[in-house]
């Protein structure tokens, strides 16, 4: 099984990028649903400080990869042939947890962009839209606590995202997917 990550900072467009996979018919599993789940459990409302909270709490608990180890378990319930995409692995951990796994076939493709166009973005989002402050204060939550600069650092390929209108990302996303579930490793 091909392992595809999208990683890269809140709104750089990791989820559009799975939007696409899901559009290609390849499974995508959203590691943010973990949260979502411990949020619902919690009785939680969903908001940017709930979320931090939860994300913080699961990885001093469990371990800095504990999203990577139940994306990887439902991964291996998905059919072993196929090209499985992760939508927003984070911390160095997850991405080296996932790498040991998978060796050569896990490949991290960054989505990348400006702070000032990701804020924009993460503006405007119909769900959990957030302001300038809380986009920056997130920004150094995830780089700071969940040591999010080196898997941005180490991945395999990159996709900068900063001047492309959506159909252009969509298009880059689709042409590098299907290239990638043509190769063999």
């Amino acid at each position: 099984m091909k392992i595809i990550a999208f990683v890269g900072m809140p709104g750089s467009g990791k989820t559009e990028a799975a939007n696409v996979a899901r559009k290609l018919k390849f499974p995508v599993i959203r590691l943010g649903d973990l949260t979502d789940e411990e949020l619902k459990k919690r009785g939680l409302e969903i908001n940017e400080q709930n979320e931090r909270k939860v994300r913080e709490d699961l990885r001093r608990e469990f371990g800095m990869d504990i999203y990577a180890k139940k994306a990887s378990e439902r991964a291996g319930q998905i059919n072993a042939e196929e090209m499985v995409v992760l939508d927003g692995v984070k911390s160095f951990e997850e991405f080296l947890f996932l790498k040991n796994k998978y060796g050569k076939n896990f490949i991290a493709v960054c989505t990348s962009a400006s702070p000032e166009t990701r804020h924009r973005r993460l503006g405007q989002r119909k769900i959990r839209p957030l302001n300038e402050l809380e986009c920056r204060s997130r920004d150094l939550s995830e780089l700071k606590n969940l040591n999010e600069g080196a898997t941005i650092a180490m991945a395999d390929c990159y996709i900068l995202n900063e001047n492309l209108k959506k159909p252009e990302f969509r298009g880059e996303i689709e042409r590098l997917l299907k290239r990638m579930g043509q190769q063999k490793v």
